[in-house]
């Protein structure tokens, strides 16, 4: 800064450096006065560089601004600190790998990409599922930077025709899992024919999936639920369950769903549904002969209430007369139903429940005939 350079600036912004610099009384000095403050200040080092203008010897360089971005933050030392961010991301990689170990009744099978579905009743389906370490890697390079944003999630898909060649299948439900696990019970609001898939989610919308299971169809909500969390309480019902789950349905080609009863049940599945017998599920025991007899049945449950009361039967509506009375028609399966009817008054603070358990066990016994003779 020289007195020559100062000079040729006009007296306002003289005194506009001269405020911003601290020089005492700036607002009462002349021209004059505000150039040899200002040269003062320059010579003592005391005013910062950046002035428009402003050069000679005695002005500090300008400091270069740092790009707030470009700002290193220095890593943290406290051990106690470094301990707790380690835990985190470990805790958020695990939360995120789907990496599962394959089952111990697989014997000596390679591992790969599997995912069953199966059918627990009208409100529950299980999904079970492995995925290999190396799926875990492919996805992360497939997805690369999005990787970060993506979450592991399950995706309910319904199948829309019935044309197995190329069924359509749209999303209807997309939910959020976790690792650590391999299996997930997803509730069911209606009946209607499924499956799911597994994969990652990003941010984004885009869906990388690792494994999608068989095609299955959940039964009516007449029908009893069968939910139960080990495996070794579903031995007396397992023929059930996985004729529920399309095991024995000639449009299953999948052996996955198969291979994973025979792995928790220690022993081999039939692979055509059984034509005789009492306990095949909600087949009807029948005999073909010449003579057909077929037989179904039906329960009338009856009752009353106050005659503004809202009641229900195994979660559907039932009508309730005038009177209060209410009668309606229940399906009997060959099987043991337990059917709950709540009757609840109009402004929902007085609730009652009655529960009924009722079964049915019909058996066919072997076809006698007689000669033609005999009957005369």
């Amino acid at each position: 800064m020289t007195t020559a350079s100062l000079r040729e600036k006009p007296v306002r912004d003289l005194a506009r450096m001269a405020k911003q610099h601290g020089v005492p009384g700036w607002h009462s000095m002349r021209k004059d006065q505000l150039i040899r403050a200002l040269v003062r200040r320059a010579k003592s080092g005391l005013v910062l560089g950046g002035i428009p203008g402003a050069s000679g010897p005695g002005v500090p360089a300008s400091r270069p601004r740092r790009n707030p971005a470009s700002v290193a933050v220095a890593a943290p030392t406290d051990p106690e600190i470094v301990r707790r961010i380690a835990e985190a991301r470990e805790r958020l990689a695990r939360a995120k790998n789907l990496a599962t170990r394959p089952e111990a009744g697989r014997a000596n099978r390679p591992a790969r990409d599997r995912m069953v579905l199966m059918v627990r009743g009208p409100y529950w389906m299980h999904a079970f599922w492995e995925i290999t370490p190396r799926s875990i890697s492919r996805a992360q390079a497939a997805l690369g930077q999005e990787w970060h944003s993506a979450r592991p999630v399950l995706r309910v898909l319904r199948i829309e025709t019935a044309s197995q060649a190329s069924p359509a299948a749209r999303v209807i439900r997309e939910i959020e899992v976790h690792g650590g696990v391999k299996n997930w019970f997803i509730d069911v609001r209606e009946p209607m024919r499924c499956k799911v898939e597994i994969g990652y989610l990003t941010s984004s919308g885009r869906f990388h999936g690792l494994a999608r299971s068989n095609a299955v169809t959940t039964p009516p909500a007449s029908q009893s639920d069968t939910l139960d969390v080990h495996w070794g309480e579903i031995l007396g019902d397992c023929d059930r369950i996985y004729a529920m789950s399309g095991g024995f349905s000639p449009e299953n080609n999948s052996t996955e769903l198969q291979e994973l009863f025979e792995e928790r049940l220690r022993r081999p599945m039939v692979t055509s549904p059984r034509s005789t017998g009492p306990d095949d599920g909600d087949s009807e025991p029948t005999f073909r002969t010449d003579f057909q007899l077929d037989v179904d049945a039906e329960m009338v449950v009856y009752g009353v209430t106050q005659p503004d009361a809202r009641v229900t039967l195994q979660g559907e509506p039932v009508r309730v007369q005038s009177d209060g009375t209410f009668r309606v028609r229940v399906d009997m399966p060959n099987k043991r139903q337990v059917l709950p009817i709540i009757a609840t008054a109009p402004d929902g603070a007085r609730r009652q429940m009655i529960v009924m358990a009722v079964e049915r066990n019909t058996k066919s016994l072997e076809p006698h005939g007689r000669d033609a003779l005999d009957l005369s």
